[in-house]
């Protein structure tokens, strides 16, 4: 079965989950996603799982969903 384009440009698996972001994503590499308001006081440098860490949040999806509380 050929891989389906998903969210944000990422694929599906086989076995139909979509595959989430590394936590060692770099939040500038983000920003090129989510334009240059994503992540607000976080450094360019710092990794996924540090923003989720500091914001209480379990996945990017999470956060994004919850990005103005």
């Amino acid at each position: 079965m050929p891989k389906q384009p998903g969210l944000d440009g990422r694929h599906r698996d086989s076995d139909g989950q979509t595959r989430m972001k590394n936590g060692n994503t770099r939040v500038d590499t983000l920003r090129e996603t989510y334009g240059e308001g994503f992540a607000p006081g976080i450094r360019g440098d710092a990794h996924l799982n540090t923003l989720l860490e500091r914001t209480g949040r379990n996945s990017l999806s999470d956060y994004l969903k919850n990005e103005k509380d």
